[in-house]
């Protein structure tokens, strides 16, 4: 017999033994010295087979059962569907069989092993909902095999839970434990919201059409895409002299004229979803706008899954690369925010999610070629014309580092040659580089290519992070940290230098395709890398209780 037959075949003899020492008729919570009620010892031999957190809960409760009350039961149950609202499923968790599950127990032919393996499971059930509320259902690594973002959530405070079951205030426990930014919640707003949309039917859909949609054209698809946009508000309120006026006092004459207000309405959906904002509906414009809500529903679902990975013990002061969204933000010591543009990796050369802190620069950069770059970009244009070097002032080193003549290399088996980038404004990493440890060699840096931040979709890099204004933001964090320094003046010195920070700074990189604006709009934005697919399917597998 092995040991695990061994133990099912102890317990119950141990429970027999210890329901015949117990008194029938004890209170619970005995003090020191009193001896255990049935219940209690129950559960006692029940737990050496538990977790060290379910063990952790009941010796804050000194073993008392918390679930003998039916009412108890009953409340936590509608809790749980109230799940919903954090996009979660409450059917995960089995409501409406906890409270078939205690009248099972506490019924006539139950016994006292019966109700202790019914409180430990109900008990299980509470810490796995105050777990995904808090961090997430799902482990972000069993998704994103490059996931660096430590999770910081604290632990669980098992006595205050405790004290929550007592007293059935189960919804006030749930909130304690949600991510407690203002993110979070715009983002459980919007879900109400478009949860409200989609009981009212949703939005119509725009027909399929051979040619954009341009305005001033007169056409019946106008009265569609006028009715689209008044489901979500673009064109609830427009303003006149400076003052909100409802729409339908100002309605064009003709509801099929793709008028100038409608025009606007268009401009800004196409701004929220990362969209060329020129007013025409093309193809792209449609699509988006033909996304069903249920969809929308979705994707509001999965990114309140990435905030609870991430929305926790956040510095007051904090660099936040948002990869979907191209915008990198500054949460400053003084309570401001610098944001700007940015431009990210390729969908085939991901920006990987991270967590780190910016250590130091280096100004005036020189690059040497990451061996992807080197195989698939550079080797390519070098082999078909070597003046290619000499153009973007890219050096030839040797593994040792010893400069080697080009004419001298065979280009078809170049072997462990290094290829160098000198600084100047030719260089890809522009003026400055911003550096912060991470085992993907990516960093933060200024860039040649200015053009490419007045794309709305920006994801030409191959992983690093190209931000604009980035001098500014460099002086920013000079200032801030205590760093005596003048990043102009450093630039202007022509020398190639690491120049360390008197203080690290927090730098997160994360992938959100839903951002939750602080007027409470919400900007779908384009899956770039294909996550969400993954995310939400985990997200909707049943789980195992």
């Amino acid at each position: 017999m092995n040991a695990r037959a061994d133990r099912t075949f102890l317990i119950p003899l141990l429970l027999a033994l210890l329901m015949l020492a117990a008194p029938v008729s004890g209170q619970e919570g005995q003090g020191a010295g009193e001896s255990a009620s049935p219940l209690e010892a129950a559960i006692t031999a029940l737990l050496a087979e538990e977790s060290d957190e379910l063990q952790a809960f009941y010796a804050v409760r000194g073993q008392r059962p918390a679930w003998t009350d039916s009412r108890t039961v009953t409340a936590f149950a509608a809790a749980l569907h109230t799940l919903d609202g954090d996009g979660l499923i409450p059917k995960d968790y089995r409501p409406d069989a906890l409270v078939a599950g205690h009248r099972q127990a506490y019924g006539k032919g139950g016994n006292f092993e019966q109700q202790a393996r019914f409180d430990l499971h109900a008990s299980r059930v509470l810490l796995t909902a105050l777990r995904h509320l808090q961090r997430g259902k799902l482990d972000p690594h069993d998704i994103d095999p490059d996931w660096e973002v430590p999770i910081a959530a604290p632990p669980l405070d098992l006595a205050a839970h405790s004290r929550a079951v007592d007293a059935q205030r189960f919804e006030q426990a749930f909130a304690e434990v949600r991510p407690g930014y203002a993110p979070y919640e715009r983002l459980r707003t919007g879900l109400a919201r478009y949860r409200n949309l989609e009981r009212l039917g949703g939005w119509p859909s725009l027909p399929a059409r051979d040619r954009a949609l341009r305005p001033g054209e007169i056409d019946d698809d106008v009265v569609v895409l006028r009715e689209r946009l008044s489901v979500i508000g673009e064109l609830e309120l427009v303003a006149v002299d400076g003052v909100n006026v409802p729409e339908l006092e100002l309605e064009a004459p003709d509801p099929r004229r793709y008028d100038e207000r409608l025009e606007a309405a268009v401009r800004r959906f196409q701004r929220r979803h990362l969209l060329e904002a020129d007013g025409i509906v093309g193809a792209r414009t449609r699509a988006a706008l033909n996304v069903p809500v249920d969809e929308r529903i979705d994707q509001i679902r999965l990114n309140l899954e990435r905030a609870r990975w991430l929305l926790h013990g956040l510095p007051d002061s904090f660099v936040l690369v948002d990869i979907a969204g191209y915008q990198i933000s500054y949460f400053r010591p003084d309570g401001e925010i610098w944001r700007s543009r940015i431009v990210v990796g390729r969908p085939y050369r991901r920006t990987p999610s991270l967590r780190s802190e910016i250590t130091h620069l280096t100004v005036n950069p020189t690059w040497t070629i990451p061996p992807t770059i080197l195989r698939e970009d550079v080797l390519p244009a070098v082999r078909q014309d070597l003046g290619y070097l000499w153009r973007e002032r890219i050096q030839v080193l040797g593994p040792s580092g010893t400069p080697l003549d080009p004419w001298e290399v065979d280009w078809e088996q170049p072997g462990n040659v290094m290829l160098r980038q000198a600084p100047g404004p030719q260089n890809a990493l522009g003026q400055v580089a911003i550096r912060f440890p991470n085992d993907h060699m990516v960093y933060l840096h200024d860039t040649p290519a200015q053009g490419l931040f007045a794309r709305e979709q920006r994801a030409f890099s191959s992983g690093c992070i190209r931000v604009q204004g980035v001098l500014e933001f460099v002086q920013l964090l000079f200032d801030d940290t205590g760093s005596d320094r003048d990043i102009q003046a450093l630039i202007d010195s022509g020398q190639t230098r690491n120049v360390r920070l008197a203080e690290r700074v927090p730098v997160i990189l994360h992938y959100w395709t839903v951002h939750a604006a602080e007027d409470g709009e919400l900007a779908f934005r384009p899956d770039i890398y294909q996550r969400d697919e993954a995310l939400l399917q985990a997200l909707d597998r049943p789980l195992e209780l």
